[in-house]
């Protein structure tokens, strides 16, 4: 199978959302905490080893760092059964293509970060989520080996409220056996269920290669969302 992703480049590091790309076209985001494995899965998507940087050391990426996407044709969803229910393409007939963008988000929850950095990149994630016009939708990545964070709920709670699509990568699956994954992914879809959070999952393992291929199509899927609604408040 193709990689739809492959072609990804470093574009820039920002210290504030004022210093991202002009906020137009489609990008998804990644977030999750220092030690999740949000780098080696970035690397293992894009097929470039060395697009995100990984480091034995959690707590190191403390930027937002943007990968741009070569542009390209919609590529069909396996899941659309027809026109009608085939997600918009990134791009249209008769214009230009849109810029394609993935985010890197800082980890979160690192003790080590300084207090006064762990503040600022809270507020500058939150402005990001909140105002980002061209955000269609969030990869949350989830360490398959443990229950899920405050940090992880805090996203979860934001991407329901605001309607704002979100794909969960349960990481390290290879630390488990198979039978334990799937348990795993059981259990978080069922804790979704009771608590009333829509988003979909996977298992994952970047060193494996396990669900790559799926997740590769569910962030293509995550930028042809349509715009429109996002970010809008929702009772709950």
């Amino acid at each position: 199978m193709s990689n739809p992703l492959q072609g990804a480049q470093f574009v820039l590091a920002a210290h504030r959302i004022s210093q991202l790309p002009v906020d137009q076209g489609a990008e998804v985001a990644f977030a999750g905490r220092s030690n999740a494995g949000k780098s080696s899965a970035l690397n293992a998507l894009t097929n470039h080893k060395g697009l995100a940087r990984t480091s034995k050391t959690p707590g190191r990426t403390q930027q937002m760092v943007a990968f741009s996407l070569p542009p390209y044709k919609d590529v069909p969803v396996s899941r659309a059964q027809d026109a009608q229910e085939r997600p918009p393409p990134t791009q249209v007939e008769g214009q230009p293509p849109l810029d394609v963008r993935l985010i890197d988000l800082p980890g979160y929850g690192y003790a080590k970060v300084p207090l006064e950095m762990r503040e600022h990149w809270k507020l500058e994630i939150d402005a990001y989520l909140h105002q980002r016009r061209s955000l269609r939708g969030l990869v949350l990545i989830v360490d398959i080996r443990h229950p899920l964070k405050e940090f992880d709920r805090m996203m979860l709670e934001f991407c329901f409220a605001t309607q704002l699509p979100c794909h969960l990568l349960l990481t390290k699956a290879d630390k488990l056996s198979r039978g334990q994954a799937t348990q795993a992914l059981a259990a978080l879809r069922k804790q979704f269920a009771a608590e009333g959070l829509h988003a979909t999952a996977q298992i994952f393992s970047s060193s494996a290669g396990t669900g790559v291929d799926e997740a590769r199509q569910a962030v293509m899927t995550l930028l042809r969302q349509p715009r429109e609604g996002a970010h809008q408040g929702r009772e709950r």
